[in-house]
């Protein structure tokens, strides 16, 4: 058995739950793009589109024959959407990085017409995929599946943009994204995003932090 195969079909017994280690190792590689993220590193990306290809499969329990068969539609289909955002933003903080900022993004606060379209975009977002992913089959409460979703699209594009306010869309996610996951079985998840949701605020307080700093060197200079 080759190492791919090995990862696809390992599992870890606890108890009377069974998880893949697949979504152990996913969800390490997830933690591991976060502090990439937080520290503005472009090897945040690459480490989290490795992270997004393996949830993908965990997700689709029912599809892919996993020990829990339950499809959670919005969490399996932000893992796509993660792929294609994260090459977005990892061009993006190449970019950067190349001009003659040097640096592969300079956290800034989201404009106010920008944080009131990304609250209506979250909300709208939710409201429109919750028919869909139901008709589709996801596990229920769908609009919890639909919320996570939306917010991940928001967060992750708001990371690429270099909004400090991202953090704070993750955090929306988290509240949501735990009970979902407890509900649904997915136990190792659902503790990883308890730690996601600690881990956004320290993120923001470092973006925060680091933008202060950017601000003052500026209003010396």
């Amino acid at each position: 058995m080759n190492p791919i195969e090995w990862l696809f079909d390992a599992q870890l017994q606890i108890g009377s739950q069974t998880i893949l280690w697949r979504e152990i190792v996913g969800n390490a590689f997830g933690i591991a793009s976060a502090v990439g993220g937080m520290r503005r590193k472009i090897w945040a990306w690459p480490v989290g589109i490795i992270g997004n290809a393996l949830l993908f499969t965990v997700f689709l329990g029912a599809v892919f024959g996993t020990p829990n068969p339950v499809n959670l539609l919005g969490q399996a289909g932000r893992q796509i959407m993660f792929i294609v955002v994260s090459i977005f933003g990892w061009v993006q903080w190449q970019r950067s990085r190349n001009s003659a900022v040097h640096v592969a993004v300079a956290p800034r606060w989201a404009a106010n017409r920008t944080r009131i379209l990304l609250g209506l975009g979250l909300v709208a977002g939710t409201l429109v995929l919750t028919p869909i992913f139901r008709a589709l089959g996801s596990f229920e409460p769908v609009w919890a599946d639909a919320w996570i979703f939306t917010g991940s699209l928001l967060a992750t594009y708001g990371m690429a943009k270099g909004w400090t306010e991202f953090w704070l869309i993750w955090v929306a996610v988290d509240i949501v994204g735990v009970p979902l996951l407890i509900s649904a079985g997915y136990y190792a998840s659902a503790v990883l995003y308890l730690f996601y949701g600690a881990f956004t605020l320290v993120g923001f307080v470092v973006w925060v932090r680091v933008q202060r700093r950017r601000n003052a060197l500026l209003g010396a200079a």
